[in-house]
């Protein structure tokens, strides 16, 4: 309910948008360039992206508070074209396959180390960090939505995501 009335920026993405009015926000689509001055004029009250654009793109200097929800995930994924994977040796599939596992988990334990090292960072420059959410209030909110987005993908898509570990 906090979230009723605020103008936040939101990609131009139908998913985000009716996710966003799900909770009551006042969407603002807008292209990423437009964000800094948006939050410097009040045009937008927040947006949202990950921490590393939060930083790089010192929004902490237009904005000061940040809520550290946990509802994105990004994935790490190795790509190799079929046909090129398709002419290695077993062999080499298998260790293509096995580097790649090794990749991802250490690219995850960098985002988290980086993730740490940005809040921190953030908190000293005096920006209010949120991150005791009560992850249950979201879900409620957003159940309408779900059951929206359940007809339009399919609730074994939908499942799939939930369940993604």
């Amino acid at each position: 309910e906090d979230l009723k009335g605020l103008k936040m920026r939101t990609m131009e993405n139908p998913v985000h948008i009716t996710a966003y009015k799900g909770f009551g926000i006042i969407t603002t689509p807008m292209a990423f360039p437009e964000v800094f001055t948006a939050l410097q004029q009040g045009t937008v009250d927040g947006q949202e992206n990950p921490l590393s654009v939060i930083i790089s793109a010192k929004f902490d200097q237009v904005q000061k508070h940040l809520t550290l929800t946990g509802h994105v995930y990004s994935p790490c994924i190795f790509l190799m074209n079929k046909a090129s994977f398709d002419k290695l040796s077993a062999a080499d599939k298998q260790a293509f396959l096995d580097a790649a596992k090794e990749g991802a988990k250490a690219n995850r334990a960098r985002v988290d180390e980086d993730d740490a090292k940005g809040v921190a960072d953030l908190r000293a420059k005096g920006m209010t960090v949120i991150d005791n959410i009560d992850k249950a209030q979201f879900v409620a909110a957003l159940a309408p939505v779900e059951a929206q987005f359940e007809k339009q993908f399919g609730k074994d898509n939908l499942d799939k995501i939930r369940n993604y570990k």
